[in-house]
């Protein structure tokens, strides 16, 4: 029989213990301890707070519980010792009807893993989704994972016995999370969808206005057309708009969406999340039959990437208005241009114009966005409040030296264009770090025709410097491009520097921000801020109207652009509810 949340909260110590008895491997003391802080506002809250106890319990402490799990398809499972959470978990992720040779490499593996960390291999075998990883999916995280360093490898384990708890805990009290399985199962059949030669490599890749990504639109549509938005439709630049009306006609919208085309080889959630969790809450609205007094606008934004065509944020764009005719004479690696792949996805470059909105008939514009790096990751936070969307400068820069013998040419007598540059890389580094939350990265670095025994005469590179604020963005760019032109005067080489890209910081409205916070608290969970170090098309609409984002925790340190990006149906299910606890928000200030 599932327990409740009130039936916990009232319970004797002794008998609230027991309720909780088996969901640490060998280790009730964490539930014990966790106790101590009841009430409990929600589950959420419950599980954080045995995290906490966890996170302030020690190393020492931490790895007696990581040594308490059994190994996977390991000598407990064998001596059926294995504690009955443990055997479900197994067997629902098919290790107790491994073959003989499977059992042999798990047995390996399991061995190395022990060896080089000094405590078991520990993985959430439910998975993201809570229905079971398959056995392939088991040995390719295993064989990944021992590749890790023992720090990173011991938070690893850690944030997997957590979320092997959140899944017990969810059946303790009979809950799923519903809303959640249903937007992470949108997601697995959209990234169905991918561009030629990398479906064949089984990689997900959406670019603009490809057949893949014609498909995606008509995907979202239907979708959207099933959750019970009043309105849909494609326009000129192949945005994906959904509209839900207010009860009166004459009310504000809320605009809210991100953007479904992909990078290359990418994850399934970048993006696409942001688009999924309102249409949730639009369909939850529609089966109820409730209408607010604003009306709720989704869009799908076609691009945002800037993979086949180099005009980014192009689908928010067309919004605000910032769409440049030159951009369709752009041309992609295949000579097709813009407007030729236009054209052939049946949009008309003429009616682009029209995309535009008018900022006074929407409240404000919010983004739910996966987080994209580590920070919620390592904090065991779910959601995380955006304060602000980072101001960026990029750079393309080329060091000219002198290309000379690498046997004969003395060291004092060098115009080394790498050496400059490995240096300028290093000095950027460190301005960065010494801000604190700036960042500096060279992503591009090539030596034209280098060659073993030639001194690099030539040295490309790119520069990229982000910082929450402009203000401090431009004061890095100063320091960095000083530095740059400090160095190549002392070793004696020349440069070239050309600005790629130059983005202004987009703060999140205060009362927006606000709002976000009164959800997320709603739900129990503490209120943790951050910069978004990454751009959004949330960025674009701050050009004309309010904007506020929300993150939701990744796993796997939280890697975005990449196959490996994730998040759990749990974490989702929070997302919608605290989106529709600001729906709930806006509908009581009218």
């Amino acid at each position: 029989m599932s327990i409740t949340l009130d039936q916990l909260n009232a319970a004797s110590a002794s008998d609230a213990a027991q309720l909780l008895d088996g969901l640490y491997e060998h280790s009730p003391w964490i539930a014990t301890q966790a106790l101590a802080m009841r009430p409990f506002r929600s589950l959420a809250h419950l599980k954080h707070c045995m995290v906490q106890v966890l996170a302030n319990a020690g190393r020492e402490a931490q790895v007696v519980l990581i040594r308490a799990h059994p190994e996977l398809a390991g000598k407990a499972m064998a001596s059926n010792t294995l504690t009955a959470e443990s055997t479900n978990e197994q067997n629902k992720a098919g290790l107790t009807q491994c073959s003989p040779a499977e059992l042999r490499r798990i047995g390996e593996l399991n061995e190395a893993y022990s060896d080089k960390f000094g405590f078991p291999f520990v993985l959430a075998v439910r998975g993201t989704r809570g229905t079971g990883l398959t056995k392939a999916q088991i040995f390719a995280t295993f064989e990944r994972r021992l590749l890790d360093h023992p720090r990173f490898e011991l938070h690893e384990c850690l944030r997997n016995v957590h979320r092997i708890v959140e899944l017990r805990l969810n059946d303790k009290f009979g809950i799923q999370p519903a809303l959640g399985n249903d937007v992470w199962d949108w997601h697995d059949r959209l990234a169905a969808y991918t561009d030629p030669g990398y479906a064949e490599k089984g990689q997900l890749t959406v670019t603009y206005l490809t057949d893949a990504h014609r498909a995606c639109a008509a995907m979202l549509s239907g979708q959207m057309r099933e959750c019970g938005f009043d309105s849909i439709h494609i326009d000129a630049v192949g945005n994906v708009v959904g509209r839900y009306e207010a009860t009166t006609g004459s009310a504000k919208a809320l605009l809210t969406g991100s953007h479904y085309d992909t990078v290359r080889n990418a994850g399934k959630y970048d993006g696409r999340l942001g688009i999924y969790v309102p249409m949730a809450c639009v369909r939850e609205l529609s089966r109820t039959g409730r209408r607010l007094p604003i009306a709720i606008e989704v869009i799908g934004f076609a691009e945002e990437e800037g993979q086949r065509f180099k005009a980014t944020l192009l689908g928010s764009g067309a919004l605000i208005g910032d769409f440049k005719s030159e951009w369709l004479e752009q041309r992609d690696a295949n000579g097709i241009s813009m407007r030729e792949a236009m054209q052939h996805a049946g949009l008309r470059p003429e009616d682009i114009p029209s995309v535009r909105r008018n900022p006074g008939d929407y409240l404000g514009f919010v983004e739910v966005h996966i987080e994209q790096g580590p920070v919620l990751n390592e904090l065991a936070l779910p959601l995380g409040i955006v304060t602000s969307i980072t101001g960026s400068m990029r750079y393309a820069v080329e060091v000219i030296g002198t290309a000379c013998h690498a046997g004969t040419t003395p060291m004092n007598r060098r115009s080394d264009a790498a050496a400059a540059v490995a240096e300028v890389i290093l000095v950027a580094e460190a301005r960065a770090t010494r801000d604190g939350n700036s960042v500096a990265t060279v992503g591009q670095l090539l030596v034209p025709n280098g060659s073993t025994n030639v001194v690099p005469g030539r040295c490309q590179f790119t520069l990229d410097l982000r910082a929450p604020t402009d203000n401090q963005r431009d004061a890095m760019v100063t320091d960095v491009l000083a530095a740059l032109d400090a160095i190549c005067a002392r070793r004696q080489v020349a440069y070239t520097l050309e600005q790629t890209m130059c983005a202004s910081a987009a703060p999140s409205a205060p009362a927006w921000q606000a709002r976000w916070e009164r959800a997320v608290d709603s739900l129990g969970l503490p209120l943790h801020h951050m910069p978004s170090g990454a751009g959004h098309d949330a960025m674009k609409l701050h050009e004309v109207m309010q904007q506020a984002m929300l993150f939701v925790r990744g796993q796997n340190s939280g890697i975005s652009h990449n196959p490996l990006e994730s998040t759990t149906s749990d974490d989702i299910q929070l997302a919608i509810e605290a989106f529709s606890n600001l729906l709930t928000q806006l509908a009581g200030e009218g």
